[in-house]
């Protein structure tokens, strides 16, 4: 039993460096995450992690260089928006900002909060990455 719980959180701890390092794509966080799952919980834990790690992996994706080109270089709104939250990777912008789509990839969108350039996923308003 003891054996059991050294080999799977050696296993955890390897996976978690990976991923943190590597944080490239969906299909690394859904393989990470159902390694680390079989480990820990079994064929259940396999499912939990797989599903959680692709959750993981989408939200780190990062956005194509165009669309950070086109962020940086869109023009700024007319008047200025502030919020009181803090803007937040992986947390939604509120209802009250205007969020614009990206033309050339509908797939994203900005806003300028708190005079920060953002790039955003559209149906759910989450922050994907602040540029700066």
């Amino acid at each position: 039993m003891l054996s059991k719980l050294i080999v799977g959180a050696v296993a955890a701890t390897t996976l978690m460096s990976g991923v943190a390092f590597a944080q490239s794509s969906t299909v690394n966080g859904a393989a990470g995450g159902a390694v680390t799952g079989a480990i820990v919980g079994g064929p259940v834990g396999a499912a939990v992690g797989g599903v959680a790690g692709a959750v993981v992996g989408t939200a780190i994706d990062p956005p194509p260089q165009k669309v950070i080109t086109y962020v940086r270089e869109a023009p700024a709104p007319s008047a200025r928006v502030v919020v009181k939250e803090k803007v937040v990777v992986g947390q939604p912008l509120p209802e009250t900002v205007v969020v614009t789509p990206i033309p050339d990839d509908p797939t994203y969108a900005y806003a300028v909060v708190n005079d920060e350039r953002v790039i955003v996923e559209p149906s759910s308003r989450k922050v994907i990455q602040v540029i700066k």
